[in-house]
């Protein structure tokens, strides 16, 4: 994954940050896109449709010849690997979606947080060892518990 660095702000909430901002920077490019898309769009489907008819025909004749079997151990194999190079581009993408937040987040963050963190821990633990001789003392103020009286036999009836 990514190497550890010495904050403690985790990778995910790095990656979460890179991912804002990434989101942001694509966001702002959308009309652009929009409009570029439809001109494509519409110039597609006048080229589609007059093609539509011989495609359709030609495949016609390729399902009639078409070996099954084999197709369907070559998508096997093709799945799998498929998978393996999403998995590995997945795993890119996390990367610099880690570093990308890191670089948003910046260091004063890590700084404070080392702040907060030192501070934490300063107050925590003595409030610890106060609770754990507060419960010593109280065992040993505590009263013994008195022994029962037993019950005396009944006497034997005469």
């Amino acid at each position: 994954m990514t190497e550890q660095t010495k904050t403690k702000i985790p990778a995910p909430l790095y990656a979460a940050a890179g991912a804002g901002d990434l989101a942001y920077e694509q966001l702002r490019k959308l009309p652009a896109v929009v409009s570029e898309l439809g001109d494509k769009a519409a110039a597609s489907l006048r080229t589609y449709n007059e093609q539509a008819g011989t495609k359709a025909a030609e495949l016609r004749g390729k399902a009639e010849g078409a070996d099954f079997n084999a197709l369907r151990e070559n998508a096997a194999a093709a799945a799998t690997n498929f998978a393996q190079v999403a998995s590995e581009r997945a795993l890119a993408v996390y990367n610099e979606l880690v570093s990308r937040g890191e670089r948003v987040v910046g260091t004063g963050v890590v700084e404070a947080a080392d702040v907060v963190n030192a501070d934490i821990e300063a107050t925590e633990q003595p409030k610890a060892v106060e609770s754990a001789v507060e419960e010593a003392k109280a065992v040993e103020a505590a009263p013994a518990p008195k022994p029962r009286k037993r019950a005396k036999p009944a006497a034997p009836a005469e």
